[in-house]
């Protein structure tokens, strides 16, 4: 090549990323617009080992698996990543992963905050995500207002929710979810994504 030539590649990498945060910032109804957007993206669907829940979808929602099938998954090495989330085991298939990367498609997860850590170990060049509410108020109000759950659980989702906000510096991003700005919320991620298609830094992923 000579001095005065260039190579120009517009071919853009498939990004990872991972969408986190603590319980009731809104992850799954951020996620829910973005797939209603109808966008290029694959939403991983993550395998669970608890039953599913009136209106849920086998193979939309989660895969529900029995508790020996999650462990053999384990076992075989079949999960990117897994963890026991407030009693619920919950993982990320592999080669789910890994197919749709290679097939060009831009891969979208939703992970709890330690999850999103594993990730980062395992792909570096992973997009993180931290979703959040305004403050922690309003963070409080959205888990009493859901009524899910007995006084002692909502504190304990309190107090990891007040732990998981101290990580925030291991992610590369952070986007407030306001309360009746959805789509804002969700153009935020958008305007993200095609950010990261325009750096000079790569962010090729090597699962």
């Amino acid at each position: 090549m000579s001095a005065n030539s260039f190579d120009f590649n517009n071919k853009h990498e498939p990004l990872l990323i991972v969408i986190s945060g603590p319980s009731g910032v809104g992850k799954d109804t951020v996620l829910q617009r973005l797939k209603e957007r109808n966008l290029p993206f694959h939403f991983v669907v993550t395998v669970t080992s608890r039953p599913a829940r009136p209106g849920e979808t086998h193979g939309v929602d989660y895969f529900f698996v029995s508790e020996n099938e999650f462990k053999r998954m384990i076992d075989e090495d079949e999960l990117l990543e897994h963890a026991l989330v407030y009693g619920e085991h919950k993982g990320i298939p592999r080669q789910q992963v890994r197919e749709a990367l290679d097939s060009g498609k831009d891969v979208i997860l939703r992970v709890d905050v330690q999850g999103a850590a594993t990730i980062r170990e395992l792909e570096p060049n992973a997009v993180l995500i931290f979703l959040t509410t305004k403050d922690e108020d309003e963070l409080i109000n959205r888990l009493k207002s859901r009524k899910t759950e007995s006084p002692e659980k909502l504190k304990v989702r309190i107090e990891t929710a007040r732990q998981e906000y101290k990580r925030i510096d291991e992610f590369d991003y952070q986007v407030v979810n306001r309360e009746n700005v959805l789509d804002e919320t969700v153009d935020s991620i958008k305007a993200i994504i095609q950010a990261e298609h325009h750096s000079v830094v790569s962010r090729k992923v090597s699962l």
